[in-house]
């Protein structure tokens, strides 16, 4: 639960980057024949899961320790040296790895991330989305553009989220993976919003608690809460414990459709809203808005969709709510506006940040 606070570029700047970037792609997509800028953009596919293969083998936790030939990362790694140049070769001409003269492989930018220790890791998450579980799931996306339903239950017999309770390897690789995407925003989050004007916060679906540690590291004078599902926190009092903040955090367990705790002054909900469809969210919203004081606010942390017409996370997201939930969607401001407002909620601002998410901010009417 440590974490260091990397300097990040204002805000106005990474919005003019995502803006060039946007319209270089859109340009040389104009400019290059369509059949030859659909074909790129279908075997894109190709690299994830070739990035998916390379964090399954722990080709960057070897190369941490410092650069090694192909023969020697083939012996460390117990693979084909052939097979393992093959990938190399794709991973390393788009800088996922590095190759020095010599013909060394080297871990670059990029691929620290794909460490299992580093501190922001994304290993887990190539691993998830690159599994024959999650492949399968999106090769009948169709289906579920057909249907409007998640394909779960007809490939696995269950859910997506009842399937991961009793399959605990995919279960487990979800919950390290989504620890690890919500890690990506914490620093955005606490750049962008003043968490520090509250006393006592709840983090509902909390999960391993991670943002609401940071913020109570950052603020000593506030105290929190972890609520989410008993099998999610059974662990979580002890490494609290660890981290020094068991004074100020304590763990709840129950289900957010029934009850939360009572009493804060912030109740957080990161990334719990686009799980489920507008009838359970709004169950949802509705049993955290009775345990609101009044004087309370709501912090929705989630992506906002835009309503332009470019590339944007919140895109792809959404269709993997479409193929792995019962209803669960992205939503523009003016979705999350009309949600809350059934809700029992007005939404007072949405705050952008550095990451995809931004915070919705709202207060009980």
């Amino acid at each position: 639960m440590t974490s260091t606070a990397p300097k990040l570029p204002p805000l106005p700047v990474l919005r003019a980057l995502d803006r060039v970037r946007d319209l270089l792609g859109g340009l040389y997509r104009r400019l290059v024949p369509g059949h030859i800028a659909l074909l790129e953009l279908q075997i894109a596919g190709f690299l994830s899961q070739a990035i998916s293969a390379a964090a399954d083998l722990g080709i960057a936790d070897e190369l941490d320790a410092g650069p090694r030939t192909a023969s020697q990362l083939a012996r460390a790694l117990d693979v084909d040296e052939e097979g393992l140049r093959r990938l190399m070769r794709l991973l390393v001409s788009y800088q996922v790895f590095g190759q020095r003269r010599d013909g060394a492989y080297t871990l670059t930018r990029m691929g620290t991330a794909l460490r299992s220790d580093a501190e922001v890791t994304l290993r887990d998450v190539a691993r998830f989305f690159g599994s024959p579980f999650h492949r399968s799931h999106w090769s009948h996306l169709s289906d579920a553009v057909r249907t409007g339903e998640a394909v779960g239950p007809a490939i696995d017999g269950a859910s997506f989220f009842e399937y991961a309770a009793t399959h605990r390897e995919i279960g487990d690789l979800f919950d390290r993976a989504m620890s690890s995407v919500g890690t990506l925003s914490i620093e955005p989050l606490l750049a962008a919003y003043d968490f520090g004007r509250f006393d006592a916060l709840v983090d509902v679906g909390g999960g391993q608690g991670n943002l609401l540690a940071e913020i109570l590291r950052r603020h000593p004078a506030a105290h929190g809460t972890v609520f989410d599902l008993p099998g999610v926190v059974d662990d979580l009092t002890a490494e609290l414990a660890e981290a020094g903040l068991a004074a100020r955090c304590t763990v709840e367990s129950g289900s957010f459709f029934e009850e939360v705790p009572a009493g804060a002054d912030a109740y957080l909900l990161k990334h719990i809203v686009h799980d489920w469809s507008d009838e359970r969210a709004e169950q949802i919203l509705r049993t955290v808005r009775r345990a609101m004081a009044p004087s309370a606010t709501l912090l929705l942390i989630e992506l906002v969709l835009p309503e332009h017409d470019r590339p944007h996370p919140g895109k792809f997201i959404d269709l993997e709510m479409l193929v792995n939930t019962d209803g669960g969607h992205e939503r523009t401001e003016t979705q999350f506006r009309d949600l809350l407002a059934r809700s029992g909620f007005t939404l007072t601002r949405t705050v952008p940040t550095a990451a995809p998410d931004c915070v919705l901010e709202a207060v009980a009417h």
